[in-house]
């Protein structure tokens, strides 16, 4: 879809969109965004393409969440600047907390530059596996570092193989969570997040 837009041609209504039985619509991406990225470098406002994809359709949904890989790469740039807001998902490792002082450094820039009504909802600790001392004291880190500027959600999204498995049975972590622990965290984030 952003090859379109930048080619300039015509969008066609639903094109591209997978209608999912749970009542999700998904846009997937393939290999060739990875190429795109590379073609961004030299396109006329390059950080707003998404956004101008999305305003194609945003009047369809409710909600509309892009999953960004974890780089602070132009396709990020074109997310952040098409977004209204932002969770951001942390890994309970140390590499993790420090990569956000660069990735909070970038969301300045982009509030400042290209998306000033950006906002940030919190950050979602993630694959955290609780029971061990490493992780609480990431959190806890995580808590003193940016507690006092940041919400910082209650869930925290457990370390399960369950979650992976998803990916390899085509099947949501709904469906095939059949212990519900997962997507308990999830079904609890989700009411957070709406309210």
């Amino acid at each position: 879809m952003l090859g379109k837009v930048i080619e300039d041609k015509p969008l066609l209504s639903g094109e591209g969109i997978i209608h999912h039985q749970e009542g999700v619509d998904l846009l997937p991406a393939n290999i060739d965004l990875a190429a795109t990225e590379v073609t961004l470098v030299n396109i006329m406002s390059r950080e707003t393409l998404l956004r101008e994809y999305l305003n194609t359709i945003r009047d369809q949904y409710d909600i509309i969440l892009l999953d960004c890989c974890p780089s602070l790469g132009m396709l990020t740039i074109n997310a952040l600047s098409a977004a209204d807001t932002l969770i951001i998902p942390m890994m309970a490792h140390y590499l993790s907390l420090k990569g956000m002082e660069q990735l909070m450094r970038t969301i300045g820039r982009v509030k400042r530059q290209i998306n000033p009504s950006l906002t940030i909802s919190g950050i979602l600790v993630t694959m955290a596996d609780m029971r061990t001392t490493y992780s609480q004291e990431i959190v806890e880190l995580l808590r003193n570092s940016y507690g006092t500027q940041l919400k910082i959600f209650d869930t925290i999204i457990p370390r399960s193989i369950r979650a992976a498995e998803t990916s390899a049975e085509g099947k949501s972590i709904f469906l095939h969570d059949p212990s519900g622990k997962v997507s308990a965290a999830y079904e609890a984030l989700t009411l957070k997040v709406a309210s």
